[in-house]
């Protein structure tokens, strides 16, 4: 029974690779695309049996075989009867094998395994993968396998590719009972390979060996994407990586266009293949490959540069008292780019390894001993760790490296890059290495006098040796030798712990900051502790930190410590009153989200006078792309969950605010962003947040630094089970926005980004650039009939009030689009909008009232008109309180009404911004509107300091308008300046196909009052009005602010416009006499007077003038003065 079983076990592992080739594939993919870790279609068909299962448990996340379905294609390929096969320990009566599987810890799981095998020769059974395409250089291959003490001679795992085969882990034994760990990393591996393990067995050795749960992690390569996130490098294959990995000696893009030799030609790169580059070496490091010393068990199997055991390294086994140093040539750092090394090193067979990267100054003067920037210790496996190094100095520099390792250590280095930041010092010198005694040492193992043997510690006259040393009892008076063995409160040092991680994560010692307010008095200095930060790795492995060996201890030891988790999985709903619950700041890049008090009433959104989230993109020191602000990892309470949050985006040119889910093991999803100033005010908005089975999530705000005017705010965030009623506003930069296309899928989100996109506007109206998304419905006849229609239906919206107007922007084709039908559904559907008019170039405003006493939708319908190349495309939705207004006409109470400033300041524009008298803003502004003539009435306005002298100008532009014969344009602005000789000009222009006429204008110092100003247009054809606010002189602080504008089509304007202060006030006729009497008395005596100073002063100089014109010319002389301005002659370089 027990060899039939065997039997019907071996034919399934056999046909395990047979069986993949006929699964059904729901999606054709390219032989190269099947079993590259990345699943192509949708089902992951594509990467079926391919060692591991087709779907990954959650996106992103590893591929893995728990063989409890089948062997995911792994195949037996013995050459003798000690074979692999599928087994489980329930259908073993009796022998050395597993108890239990990994994966299930029961007798009813499974895994593969080679049984005992009763022959005397030497056999070697051995499980191959498939044929796997590619690997990332991240990727690692992890298992579990149960080898028992005696039962086998050695276990190998393998890689073959081309015609090399690489060991990537071998060994001996011995090996613990149970269940053990594996996990190796494979380096980058370009085209095709397998993937082998191998258990060999002797006469003495029964061979029972089981392995389960292989699990490939982080494999796949970066997948294409029409974009990439600000920041990050679009490879040529559309793959978008981190800029740190761009000329770092891997392929990350694995098309190797982040290594293109046009770009890192200016970088300095030794991989020791053929030589040592520009660098000096000491007798310590010797120049080695893999295949040199094959009986060093710590030796590199590979190298790094070729990932092969035929490249090339630098390798020491230098004890502690001859260290190995390797020099750079003399350098300097050049312009505002720091100098930056990337390094890869290998630390491996024993725990006294140490590395450390000094700087030695080369100032004038006397000589200056090393400055130690990066030192590594421990034994950190069998792994070239990558690292970074930023090296900022003035004088000239050269770059040490320090090795030495224990008894059976070895440490190695390869590819050494140097940035373009870091160039040879331009004098050449010639300069010694050091001498050992000079470097800065580690702090383990302490230093021991010359008496006492080494590796012994020195205190007073005694010599403690190693075995003493972290005993847990001291031996020198002081206590010396139990000093840096792990008790610590952290304040004066790290107590002994040493970091050895080798992946993206790391410990440091930090200091704490306070996180309080502003004006909070510290009592005690900050304390110090261990943190969890980025590290420059390649690996997605956990940090560890460790101590000294210890010991021995007794059965009582104990260990205490602090440990403190930013937050709590159910703290994402936050008002930051208290603290900051379970968010925290991201320490990827110096910009930082602070928790700040409100500096004035009404500033925070909670109270008017609390805490809230700041972000200043301009804030001093701050480098990188952006500021983060995370969860912990959640577990939703609902599949679907709703988030709503306050947001405050305010200045004159910020950047972008953006909200991101992360999934366990997946990608970021965009689930929201805005850009630009959105109003000196606070804002709701909404994100439906869906969730995969049995995962959890991350949410992620981005503050983006791609402007830097203005600031950013966060406060009151909540999460509720169930989605989210339907957004207020919806620009389909990020998604759909739950908008649904009735079935057919007519209705679709585009960008014309790649310039492929057939039917469709070029640009979008959010950004007006060719990456930004719109939603569009084909309306050629071979997408659909004529009299057919495309509707697109959004999702409920809430009830509303009050009033409110939806407007949005609408663009169609040239050639008869045919028909848009906007409908209002709430109980049931009624049509308030139709629009069957030719298209044009530009993107048109459209609005409709709505009024809503329950829940309701809105619903866009296409019809098709029959002719070719027709389209309707949709952007820019939104929701305000209150009825439309009239075309180009606005009070700013409720919104802007259609009129838009530059709409992505990150590409240099400057924005209007809407605000009120009483929000507080960091900039100048009117201290009341004029609609409303109060501090809570709104307006839009521009400060114009922010402009340079170089003729820059901020925009407000209308919706297009048609032409005109006659019309009005009424508004009221407001404009105010400390000085005479710096002005604001306010502008207003017509813009049309024929180009832009200034028709208004207003300049100079202007009372600090809201004043009136209207202007007659006419236009043979479609216009928009622009209102331009621009400097006349240098920078000054001084606001230019708009109100209450209104578009009289068909109207023409009135003589005169009453202002606030003209209104008649009525005085009697006795008292308007003698005030007139009064003001002629007090004229007659300040002439006498003048006219006798003047004689006093030897004449009037106004006569004579044309002895002055002979004279030197002082004063203000070359300066025009009007009645109520300055005007400064145009320079000569004026564009004017």
């Amino acid at each position: 029974m027990r060899q039939t079983s065997h039997l019907l076990a071996a034919l399934t592992l056999l046909s395990g690779t047979v069986g993949w080739a006929w699964v059904p594939s729901h999606c054709w993919s390219s032989p190269e695309a099947v079993c590259n870790f990345v699943c192509d279609c949708r089902d992951c068909s594509d990467e079926m049996h391919c060692g591991f299962h087709g779907a990954a448990p959650s996106p992103g996340g590893p591929f893995t075989c728990d063989f409890e379905r089948d062997v995911c294609g792994w195949q037996d390929v013995s050459t003798s009867g000690y074979r692999w096969l599928r087994d489980r320990a329930g259908a073993a009566l009796q022998g050395p094998g597993a108890r239990a599987d990994h994966t299930l810890g029961t007798d009813l799981g499974w895994y593969v395994a080679v049984d005992t095998h009763r022959g005397k020769e030497v056999s070697t059974a051995t499980l191959r993968s498939p044929l796997l395409h590619q690997a990332a250089a991240s990727c690692q291959i992890r298992l579990w396998f149960h080898a028992a003490l005696g039962d086998v001679a050695e276990l190998r795992l393998e890689l073959s590719h081309g015609m090399e085969t690489m060991k990537l882990w071998q060994s001996s034994g011995p090996w613990n009972p149970g269940w053990q760990e594996l996990e190796v990393a494979t380096g980058r591996i370009r085209g095709d390979f397998r993937v082998t393990f191998s258990a060999t067995r002797n006469a003495t050795h029964r061979g029972a060996v089981a392995l389960d749960d292989v699990e490939f992690r982080a494999c796949g390569l970066p997948i294409p994407t029409a974009s990439c996130p600000l920041g990050q490098h679009h490879c040529q294959n559309k793959a978008c990586v981190g800029p740190q990995q761009r000329c770092d000696g891997e392929d990350n893009c694995g098309d190797d266009s982040d290594e293109d030799p046009a770009t890192c030609s200016h970088y300095t790169a030794t991989n020791f293949e053929t030589s040592l580059g520009p660098w000096n070496r000491s007798e310590g490091w010797s120049w080695n490959h893999s295949l040199m010393d094959l009986d060093h068990t710590a030796w590199p199997r590979r190298d790094h540069s070729r990932n092969s055991a035929k490249g090339s390294f630098l390798i020491t086994t230098a004890q502690s008292s001859t260290p190995a140093l390797l020099l750079s040539p003399k350098l300097q750092a050049t312009g505002t780019r720091s100098c930056t090394l990337v390094l890869y090193y290998y630390m491996h067979g024993s725990e006294a390894g140490s590395l450390h990267l000094s700087l030695q100054p080369q100032a004038p003067g006397a000589s200056q001993a090393p400055v130690l920037l990066r030192s590594r210790h421990g034994e950190l496996g069998d792994i070239w760790v990558r690292d970074q190094v930023d090296i900022q100095s003035t004088h000239p520099f050269q770059i040490l490296l320090s090795g030495q390792t224990g008894p059976g250590g070895v440490v190695g280095l390869d590819d050494l890059i140097l940035s373009d930041g870091c160039t040879p010092a331009p004098e050449p010198a010639t300069l010694q290495a050091p001498p050992p005694e000079s470097w800065a040492a580690a702090p383990l193992p302490p230093k021991t006098r010359a008496l006492c043997e080494p590796g012994h510690l020195s205190c007073g006259d005694l010599c403690v040796p190693p075995e003493q040393l972290c005993d847990f009892q001291q031996q020198c008076p002081e206590g010396e030798d139990e000093r840096q063995c792990g008790t610590t409160d952290l304040e004066a040092s790290a107590g002994g712990w040493e970091d050895i991680s080798v992946g993206q994560l790391q410990w440091q010692r930090l200091m704490a900051q306070d996180s309080g307010g502003s004006n909070r008095v510290l009592l005690s200095p900050p304390g110090h502790f261990l943190s969890l930060q980025r590290a420059w790795g390649q690996l997605s492995v956990p940090a560890r930190v460790t101590t000294p060996a210890l010991g021995p201890s007794g059965p009582a030891c104990e260990l205490h410590l602090a440990y403190y988790f930013q937050g709590h999985p159910q703290e994402v709903s936050c008002n930051f009153e208290r603290d900051m619950c379970g968010w925290h700041v991201g320490h990827l890049t110096d910009a930082h989200w602070r928790r700040l008090e409100s500096r004035g009433p009404g500033y925070d959104h909670t109270t008017g006078r609390g805490h809230f989230l700041y972000l200043d993109p301009a804030e001093p020191l701050a480098r990188g792309p952006g500021a983060h602000l995370l969860t912990k990892l959640q577990t939703p309470a609902a599949p679907t969950e709703c988030l709503s949050f306050w947001y405050h985006l305010h200045g004159p040119q910020i950047g972008t605010l953006r909200l991101a889910l992360r999934q366990e093991g997946a990608g970021e999803t965009v689930l929201w962003s805005r850009s630009g100033s959105q109003g000196n005010q606070w804002h709701q908005a909404w994100a439906t947040l869906t969730h995969q089975p049995d995962s959890k999530y991350q949410l992620l705000f981005e503050g983006l630094r791609d402007g830097f005017l203005g600031s950013m705010g966060l406060d009151d965030l909540a999460v509720r089970p169930g989605p989210c009623w339907a957004p207020r506003r919806c620009s389909f930069e990020d998604s759909t926005c739950g908008f649904s296309t009735g079935g057919q899928g007519l209705w679709r989100r585009q960008t014309n980004a790649t310039g492929q996109a057939v039917q469709g506007p070029h640009v979008d109206h959010t950004t007006e650039t060719a990456r930004g998304h719109y939603m569009v419905v084909d309306l050629s006849p071979q997408a659909l009939s004529q009299g057919h229609a495309a509707f697109l239906t959004s999702e409920e919206h809430r009830p509303l009030a009050q009033p409110a107007c939806l407007t949005f922007w609408y663009h169609l084709s040239l050639r008869s689009p045919g028909t848009l039908r906007v409908h209002v559904e709430e109980r049931q559907r009624q049509q308030v909008l139709l629009v069957s008019a030719h298209g044009g170039p530009a993107w048109r405003l459209g609005n409709v009232d709505v009024q809503a006493h329950g829940a309701w939708r809105v619903v866009f319908e296409a019809e098709a008109a029959r002719v070719q190349g027709a389209y309707i495309a949709l952007d820019d939705l939104s929701l305000h309180d209150g009825p439309c207004p009239r075309p180009a006409s606005c009070d700013f109470e409720f919104g802007l009404c259609g009129w838009s400033s530059q709409p992505w300041p990150g590409l240099g524009g400057y924005s209007w911004d809407w605000s009120s008298g009483a929000t507080p803003s960091r900039y100048a502004q009117p201290p009341v509107d004029h609609t409303l003539g109060t501090e809570t009435g709104h307006f839009i306005y521009f400060e114009t300091s922010v402009l340079g002298p170089g003729g820059q100008a901020a925009l407000l532009r209308s919706e297009p308008l048609p032409a005109t014969e006659g019309s009005c344009l009424r508004f009221w602005y407001h404009m105010g300046f400390p000085e005479h000789f710096y002005q604001g000009k306010l502008r207003v222009l017509l813009s049309s196909a024929r180009g832009q006429l200034a028709v208004w204008g207003a300049g100079g110092h202007e009372r600090n009052q809201w004043l009136p100003g209207q202007v007659e247009v006419v236009s043979p054809e479609e216009f928009q009005v622009l209102f331009e606010a621009t400097l006349g002189g240098q920078p000054t602080l001084g606001p230019i602010a708009l109100d209450d504008i209104e578009y009289l089509t068909g109207q023409p304007c009135q003589q005169s416009v009453p202002s606030q202060g003209d209104r008649p006030v009525p005085v009697s006729v006795p008292a308007a006499v003698g005030g007139a009497l009064l003001f002629l008395v007090l004229l007659v005596l300040l002439a006498l007077a003048g006219r006798d100073w003047l004689r006093r002063r030897g004449g009037c100089p106004f006569l004579g003038h044309r002895e002055a014109a002979t004279a030197p010319a002082t004063g203000f002389s070359n300066i025009l003065f009007n009645a109520d301005s300055v005007t400064l002659p145009t320079p000569v370089t004026s564009d004017q």
